[in-house]
């Protein structure tokens, strides 16, 4: 863990972050940044590939765990520049990757759907990705550079690239104002996945639906109107 690393960890937090005051309060207070900093040296415990050492990452991950609520599997791999915000309740599982410049909110589960060891269990996340909170992402599948993962969503299947899902299961929804995506500028960054601009496919077709039932019931009220009048 170099002192380059540390510095640009500090970096994205205060860029993603409007909450985040300082240097020391980023520091000091921020769980999600010492969850990733024990991460790292467990991470490089693991990968030593001797059991004893195997042994002390795990112990530095159990420790991390209960300092910050943030449990991370020494085996997992975690790009650059990941921001886990306010953190409680994440786990990412052994064989989970997560990109570089990744945000990742609390309740967030990188979770298996395997029971086979040696396999891959765990998804993906590709560079840029917002998981939302409370999101479950369910297998070993990848989610596309970019894309956005809304609250409380479950994902049991690939994302693409750019896309925004949300609900149970995740499904795709439109973004009214274009893709605007994180690449490294907080002016294009979206909190927990979402802008508010977003139209759920199912609610918009709902509505389409219910708008033509409407329009054939005041033809219906029409047609009996003239039939009476006939009469």
């Amino acid at each position: 863990m170099t002192k380059l690393r540390i510095i640009e960890d500090v970096e994205t937090i205060l860029e993603r972050d409007p909450a985040a005051t300082s240097l020391v309060d980023v520091v000091f207070c921020y769980p999600g940044l010492h969850a990733l900093w024990f991460h790292r040296l467990s991470h490089w415990f693991w990968n030593r590939n001797i059991y004893l050492l195997q042994w002390v990452s795990r112990m530095f991950s159990t420790f991390s765990r209960f300092l910050t609520g943030i449990e991370i599997h020494p085996a997992a791999k975690l790009g650059r520049r990941v921001f886990i915000d306010h953190g409680h309740g994440v786990v990412i599982g052994e064989t989970a990757v997560v990109g570089d410049d990744c945000t990742i909110y609390q309740g967030v589960t990188l979770g298996g759907t395997s029971l086979v060891k040696g396999e891959k269990r765990h998804p993906t996340l590709c560079d840029g990705v917002v998981v939302g909170a409370g999101a479950k992402i369910l297998g070993p599948f990848s989610i596309g550079k970019n894309a956005k993962i809304g609250s409380n969503a479950v994902v049991i299947r690939s994302v693409s690239p750019g896309v925004t899902v949300v609900g149970i299961p995740a499904r795709e929804v439109e973004n009214k104002e274009g893709d605007e995506h994180f690449s490294g500028k907080s002016s294009a960054f979206t909190a927990y996945g979402v802008s508010g601009t977003e139209q759920d496919p199912l609610a918009e077709k709902l509505k389409e639906l219910t708008e033509k039932f409407e329009a054939q019931q005041k033809e219906v009220v029409k047609l009996k109107k003239r039939l009476l009048s006939k009469e």
